[in-house]
């Protein structure tokens, strides 16, 4: 058999490029015990489904068939689209053809916005390579391997759980398996922009500066070939020398109007190279921590905000389309959020995409949760890859002001170690943006929480999750609670809450109750009233979510039902509670007074 290849990072901005969609129903069959990956004596098969075979005669055995099997739809999971792969976890295999007539000087790529959790892939028989993590965006250059007329490809989606992943086997939320975002062929010319990052200088926000990077198939870029940088609304139109190493640096006097959740404004990004056009949206901001306040456009702001998992309102399942982003952002701005927490990985590119053109700052996460294996290299290498992955594609979208590297982990010098690293990485990537990590207090009484996980020395912003009358005390209890922190840094509360089945009523102090719920609400917005550093908050949940540690019957059915909203989209009534605090909050903030 053929070496696997590992993924290529995925091109900057895939929207922009010439694609041929490979969006709607595929073939698969369901392979629990990988016949069609491993012989017999458990070894990769050469004859796998992969080659997807047809019989040339009435004698021939070939025991699968993907024009008679079942049909998945792509984007989508398996788990809502067949009853019986409901619960189910292993390898599914995917097929479907496609016409293509390549073009000379042109370079295409097989682009996978997420495939959960490791892809296989298989072009007309022959593996081109594969990828692990489930929420990231990953690509192979086929240009050497397509052939003009009809081509088959095959994708082995394996979505079992393992101790040595990131995120690892215990986790909150339904593992959905599938080609959950959408799959195109892209196409560009073989001399082409890369990557680029565009963005108001750090040190100097009178002006606009970043890089370009070029990918060019000869031995040696051309001598004094350029970059053009065009911001037509700026009236910016400048030329950038590329360097040996393909790269344009450039920075360029300008006063835009700059985005903020008000208004975002962004501006119209056109990049030249060669033959190679690439258009952009981009906004421009300032973001930084200072003291224990959060500056955005250099003045404090307070984040009214909610937590999110990657669930459609639209239909069961995981959520990828720019509706599904729209309607979920909406709801989030309707409670009065000009901030969401996209937990607990990636979400897809429209969701950030939409942010930018909604105007909700985001704060975006890799699913380093729980009980990683900190001390194991191999698993550091997965969770900085996800990281990189994450951070380059999304890097030039102006909602975006917080990188978190993790959620609950528990304390330790390995852990500590694990996550500084991360964090570290994730400054040389992008140093303009803020780090964070949702952590948890650990020193603590009944009166008083104590901010002293050794991780709040090496974030920016401290995110904490903290379940005050649901997991630990009553409702009441959670009022007279004061906390502390020697760190001098801003506080997120990033979780809050209480399960809450919508429709069920009674007492306050009845558990699974709207009111219960309610309460929990009312008592946590006292408790965070008093707590000097708080700069945010992000309570859990803005919908009831899937999760397959949520088995009560008839309450919880499989579902965590903290949402503020049902899973049939009907509000609780800790819904308006946070809408109420919200409309405060944001109308002190128009008065001109402090939101804190």
């Amino acid at each position: 058999m053929a070496n696997t290849a590992v993924a290529d990072i995925a091109i900057q901005n895939p929207d922009s490029r010439t694609a041929t969609s490979l969006d709607g129903r595929w073939d698969s069959i369901i392979d629990p015990y990988e016949n069609g990956f491993y012989n017999y004596r458990y070894e990769e098969s050469a004859t796998g489904y992969f080659k997807n075979e047809k019989p040339a005669s009435p004698s021939d055995l070939v025991e699968y068939d993907f024009s008679s099997s079942p049909k998945l739809k792509v984007p989508g999971d398996w788990n809502t689209q067949d009853e019986k792969l409901f619960l189910y976890e292993g390898t599914v295999w995917y097929h479907r053809d496609f016409d293509i007539e390549p073009k000379s000087g042109q370079q295409y790529s097989i682009y996978f916005g997420a495939v959960n959790y490791r892809a296989t892939v298989y072009l007309n028989g022959e593996k081109i390579g594969a990828h692990e993590g489930g929420f990231t965006p990953f690509q192979f250059d086929v240009s050497a391997r397509i052939k003009p007329g009809k081509n088959s490809l095959v994708v082995k989606v394996d979505n079992r759980r393992e101790r040595d992943q990131i995120p690892t086997l215990n986790t909150d939320w339904w593992n959905y398996g599938g080609i959950t975002r959408s799959v195109e062929i892209l196409a560009y010319p073989r001399t082409h922009i890369e990557d680029y990052f565009v963005q108001l200088s750090k040190a100097n926000p009178g002006a606009i500066e970043g890089w370009v990077k070029v990918n060019d198939s000869s031995t040696d870029l051309p001598g004094g070939s350029q970059v053009e940088i065009q911001i037509p609304e700026l009236n910016i139109k400048q030329k950038m020398n590329v360097n040996k190493a393909g790269v344009a640096k450039f920075s360029i006097p300008a006063k835009p109007v700059l985005w903020n959740p008000e208004a975002p404004k962004t501006y119209a990004v056109v990049l030249n190279y060669m033959q190679d056009v690439v258009r952009d949206k981009i906004g421009f901001r300032t973001i930084e921590a200072r003291g224990e306040n959060i500056l955005l456009n250099g003045k404090s702001i307070f984040l009214r905000g909610i937590s999110i998992h990657e669930e459609s309102p639209l239909h069961p399942g995981r959520a990828w389309s720019e509706e599904d982003a729209r309607q979920t952002l909406q709801s989030a701005k309707d409670l009065g959020c000009n901030f969401v927490r996209l937990a607990h990985y990636p979400h897809n590119e429209n969701m950030v995409k939409m942010a930018d053109e909604m105007g909700l700052l985001v704060w975006s996460e890799i699913p380093v949760y729980w009980t990683v294996l900190f001390n194991d290299p191999a698993v550091y290498a997965k969770a900085e890859a996800q990281l990189i992955e994450m951070i380059s594609r999304d890097k030039n979208r102006a909602s975006i002001i917080l990188w978190s590297m993790a959620n609950e982990t528990p304390n330790g010098a390995a852990r500590f170690k694990f996550i500084s690293q991360l964090a570290k990485k994730a400054r040389q990537l992008d140093d303009t943006r803020l780090i964070t990590a949702a952590l948890e207090t650990h020193n603590d009484t009944e009166k008083l929480k104590v901010i002293d996980d050794p991780l709040s020395a090496v974030v920016d912003v401290i995110g904490i999750n903290s379940y005050c009358g649901w997991y630990g005390g009553t409702p009441g209890s959670c009022v007279n609670i004061k906390w502390s922190s020697s760190y001098h840094k801003p506080m997120i509360m990033s979780e809050f809450g209480a399960d809450a089945l919508q429709g069920y009523h009674g007492d306050k102090d009845q558990r699974w109750t709207e009111e219960y719920q309610a309460d929990v609400y009312d008592n946590n917005l006292a408790m965070i009233a008093n707590i000097s550093f708080l700069r945010g908050v992000s309570p859990w949940i803005l919908r009831d979510f899937r999760s397959p540690r949520r088995p009560l019957p008839n309450i919880q059915d499989f579902w965590n039902r903290k949402g503020l909203i049902s899973d049939k989209g009907i509000k609780k009534k800790s819904w308006h509670i946070l809408h109420d605090y919200y409309l405060k909050k944001a109308d002190l903030r128009e008065e001109g007074k402090t939101d804190f």
